[in-house]
């Protein structure tokens, strides 16, 4: 089961390792981490993307939540949440035929073209990691040269 969790800790130095050590330690992968300031200075927003049955996610939550410098932890549901990834995709032109299909594809997932030289295009892209998998697997006749992935932003909708 993929899992979102939200984390909010105090905005100390050594509280990621602190985070990523707590899942090494249960032998628990991180699929993708975004961490940034909240709007209080004080605080930072973790949001770890990952895979795991239900128990192993809920083991997971209470190890967080016991730690001193976490304020709150939430597992997220993905229908109640907005969640997106930007991702850059350096992209191989082989023709000048490819650059119209790479920019028709692109406007279909909502991407920003940049960058276009005559062996390559960059495609800025924000969306969901589905629909980014599936922006790559178009792609990838073209010959994908180079890939940047933020990791997950998320936040719950309100009344969910």
């Amino acid at each position: 089961m993929w899992s979102i969790l939200s984390i909010l800790v105090e905005n100390k130095p050594g509280i990621l390792f602190k985070v990523t050590h707590l899942f090494r330690s249960r032998n628990f992968n991180i699929d993708s981490i975004s961490v940034g300031v909240t709007e209080n200075p004080e605080y930072s927003r973790m949001t770890i993307t990952t895979y795991g049955d239900e128990h192993q996610v809920d083991q997971i939550v209470k190890q967080l939540d016991k730690m001193i410098d976490t304020i709150e932890v939430r597992h997220l549901d993905e229908h109640k949440t907005v969640f997106r990834e930007l991702s850059i995709f350096k992209i191989k032109l082989s023709n000048a035929n490819d650059s119209m299909k790479i920019n028709e594809l692109a406007n279909a997932y909502g991407g920003k073209i940049h960058d276009v030289k005559k062996e390559s295009i960059m495609v800025e892209l924000t969306a969901t990691p589905d629909q980014i998998r599936a922006f790559e697997e178009l792609a990838k006749p073209f010959g994908i040269l180079d890939v940047a992935r933020t990791g997950v932003a998320a936040l719950q909708r309100s009344g969910a």
